[in-house]
């Protein structure tokens, strides 16, 4: 009888450690995440890769990147374009999927250009950001997105920046800006194919894995950009509500209220699960014991 007791205390302890831990601020090298419908937090180990094969033209100067030093200076990160392999050289097709949430809505209509990013530190040459990104994003989607604000309206809350790091455009180990030019074309929005990057600022974000990932060790994920299209659909902080799991975002996507490219950037890091609630960690917790 004492043994189970000490036991079962000592189960309610480490459950009541995990909550605190699972609710605690995120480490600096952290961000959340969701998949399965919870909350996940990544680890981050090492920094981005935006694989450029020789066979590319990532810079659309014409050269091959074989033969063209110039186009290794500066990461070209960039949706639609996908590699062949990962930055292990393994197949992409066996590659983990991060799913990147982008609010391509504005909650209030905003009409204001210096509402826009700034162009972040080392950024890209020729960088478009600040009331000149503001303009363009208006003429092109008629409003000023979520994605590039300064502040993302405190009707919605992302991911990235995360709230110990409320610098708009940033993420731990992620890259600065990214390139639009081939998103453009794709949407219609510019005549292709591209001359040139068009470098942007990297867009406020929130994340979702598989759910067979949400608990998956330090590995490289191919980022999948999926443009979410209505208010409606973001996910909350808490992961109560809006797309929080592959299903859901299928779904919306599938109602043509989300639209997913690929990309030839990637991410490494690990994922836990770190939503649980205090009564179901309990709960396991005492299963565990009675096992025992």
């Amino acid at each position: 009888m004492k043994s189970r007791l000490s036991v079962t205390l000592a189960s309610c302890a480490c459950a009541l450690f995990m909550v605190s831990s699972a609710s605690g601020q995120l480490a600096p090298n952290q961000t959340h995440g969701f998949g399965h419908g919870q909350l996940v937090t990544f680890t981050y180990k090492q920094n981005f890769d935006c694989v450029d094969q020789p066979n590319m033209d990532l810079d659309f100067n014409g050269i091959m990147a074989q033969s063209d030093p110039n186009e290794m200076q500066t990461p070209i990160c960039q949706p639609i374009t996908e590699p062949t392999a990962d930055p292990t050289g393994g197949d992409i097709k066996h590659t983990a999927h991060l799913y990147v949430l982008i609010p391509m809505f504005s909650v209030d209509d905003d009409q204001k250009p210096g509402d826009a990013m700034e162009c972040p530190d080392g950024g890209r040459p020729g960088e478009l950001c600040g009331p000149a990104l503001g303009a363009q994003l208006i003429s092109l989607f008629g409003a000023v997105p979520e994605a590039w604000k300064k502040t993302v309206n405190p009707a919605i809350t992302t991911q990235c920046p995360d709230p110990n790091n409320p610098v708009p455009g940033t993420c731990t180990m992620h890259a600065s800006s990214v390139d639009l030019s081939e998103t453009l074309v794709a949407l219609g929005k510019m005549m292709g194919p591209p001359k040139a990057p068009v470098f942007v600022p990297t867009p406020n974000h929130s994340h979702v894995v598989d759910n067979s990932r949400v608990n998956a060790g330090a590995i490289w994920w191919e980022v999948r950009p999926v443009l979410v299209l209505q208010q409606s659909d973001w996910p909350a902080a808490d992961g109560s509500s809006g797309i929080t799991s592959v299903r859901v975002m299928d779904d919306t996507e599938a109602a043509g209220r989300a639209i997913e490219v690929g990309s030839n950037f990637f991410l490494f890091f690990s994922s836990r699960l770190s939503s649980m609630t205090g009564m179901d960690m309990m709960h396991h917790g005492m299963r565990h014991g009675d096992r025992e």
